[in-house]
């Protein structure tokens, strides 16, 4: 068995290598990165007190009676989160919703749409949302939806200037009051505010708000703060308590996260181009799988390594509805199920909206089809595909919070396995290396994961 420093090593060493060729571009091109309230918000979190079980996160939200969550602007799991909470909370309380990505002078057109007087079309365009704020629409606007059935209204909390962060300060002090209005118009109802994290250091927004109402029960929910996330997830925690106000939970990767803010950066930097480019993205994650399983990038010849594995890299192609190329039932029903496929037969990754888990699977079908020879294989391999597959999202993409994306039964088990130690990489690469040619063959090698799962 695997010590736990060695099981560590093994679970985030995928991620690592990903993370850190995203996260340098992220800086580079981040102008705002290291600067002192960004700093603040860093240092506050380091280190949590408890694990917090599902029962106890719910307890202690439904004890609020304002939320304060952070907002990773460029991850859709981050809306997505607030947009289920709102729905849940709804149930059994009064609740209003106060979001930063709407400018406070524009509550009138926010009113407008609330009324039904507007379409989503309008209501984007008089929001000069894509202008002013940037990020995806599409998550932003379920949010919306799910606060205009559901909830007892919606405010728009930020004010300019918002670039300028020698006075974000000022941001904070009126968000506060904004929220303050909300407590009056809406005493009864828990008031769900979403703003970017990094104003929710103790030292910022939550200090104003705490020094303007007192008695306010307020509870700060983070997302995903990275230095947290390395520790939870070798504890398998969805959600963690520090100190008394502030909990954090988990529902995206930092690899997701940091892949999210580039692909941001692709679209503000190609707005007249005909869509992102995921070709890094795509890139990254196969160079990353390869070389924490030991695959060298250019041997030249197959046997123990892939050919000239950089020399096969695939064709990356930005898709959408109407312009799907014609596909095998197989990979169309991936596509629509998965908005990313790799095609093997034309060695080309097709993607319609890039989501890492999914496109971590699909990766490593090309690692397997490269390690093969790129020659067609044989259908008695399509269940070993499925589980390298498997293996390779959980690798490259553990599952975290409440993500409950599918992976094959026998792709977990060997990501469980290799955790433990139980299958070394040597055995990993094995199974990409052998050619799988008859019935007894995927037998052979199913067989050998389901003894190394027994073994646990």
């Amino acid at each position: 068995m695997a010590g736990k420093g060695e099981l560590e090593l093994r679970r985030t060493a995928a991620q690592m290598h990903a993370l850190a060729a995203v996260r340098r571009e992220v800086r580079s091109r981040d102008s705002a990165n290291g600067r002192k309230y960004l700093r603040e918000f860093t240092d506050a979190f380091r280190q949590y007190d408890s694990i917090l079980s599902s029962d106890q996160l719910n307890d202690k939200i439904g004890a609020a009676s304002t939320l304060l969550i952070g907002d990773y602007h460029a991850l859709a799991a981050s809306q997505r989160f607030v947009t289920e909470l709102i729905e849940r909370l709804s149930q059994g309380r009064r609740v209003v919703v106060g979001l930063e990505a709407v400018l406070s002078r524009d509550q009138r057109i926010l009113d407008a749409w609330w009324r039904r007087e507007i379409a989503e079309a309008e209501l984007r365009r008089r929001l000069r949302f894509d202008r002013d704020w940037g990020y995806d629409w599409s998550p932003f606007y379920e949010l919306l939806l799910s606060a205009r059935d559901h909830s007892e209204g919606i405010y728009g909390l930020d004010c300019e200037p918002r670039n300028d962060l020698r006075r974000i300060g000022s941001r904070d002090r009126h968000a506060v009051a904004k929220i303050c209005q909300m407590r009056q118009e809406h005493p009864e109802g828990v008031v769900i505010v979403l703003f970017g994290e990094s104003h929710l250091a103790p030292q910022h927004l939550p200090r104003v708000l705490a020094e303007s109402l007192p008695e306010e029960r307020t509870l700060t929910v983070l997302q995903n703060v990275d230095t947290l996330y390395w520790q939870a997830i070798s504890e398998n925690a969805a959600a963690i308590g520090i100190g008394d106000r502030t909990i954090c939970v988990f529902n995206s990767t930092p690899l997701e996260k940091y892949e999210s803010y580039r692909l941001c950066f692709e679209r503000w930097n190609n707005a007249a181009d005909d869509g992102p480019d995921f070709t890094p993205a795509v890139y990254n994650l196969i160079f990353s799988l390869a070389r924490s399983l030991g695959f060298s990038l250019n041997s030249p010849r197959n046997g123990t390594q892939p050919k000239f594995l950089s020399d096969s890299l695939p064709e990356v192609v930005t898709v959408n509805d109407s312009a799907l190329p014609e596909l095998a039932d197989e990979d169309a029903l991936r596509l629509k199920d998965q908005n990313c496929v790799y095609v093997a037969s034309i060695n080309t990754f097709l993607v319609r909206e890039f989501q890492v888990r999914h496109a971590a699977q699909e990766t490593t079908r090309f690692l397997y089809h490269v390690c093969q020879g790129m020659v067609k294989v044989s259908a008695h391999a399509k269940a070993v595909e499925d589980a390298l597959a498997g293996f390779g999202a959980s690798l490259l993409c553990p599952a975290v919070g409440t993500d409950d994306a599918p992976v094959s039964e026998a792709g977990q088990l060997l990501y469980h396995s290799y955790l433990a130690g139980q299958l070394r990489r040597t055995s990993i690469r094995r199974m990409f290396l052998t050619h799988v040619d008859s019935e007894a063959a995927a037998a052979q090698t199913l067989a050998m994961i389901g003894t190394s799962g027994r073994r646990l």
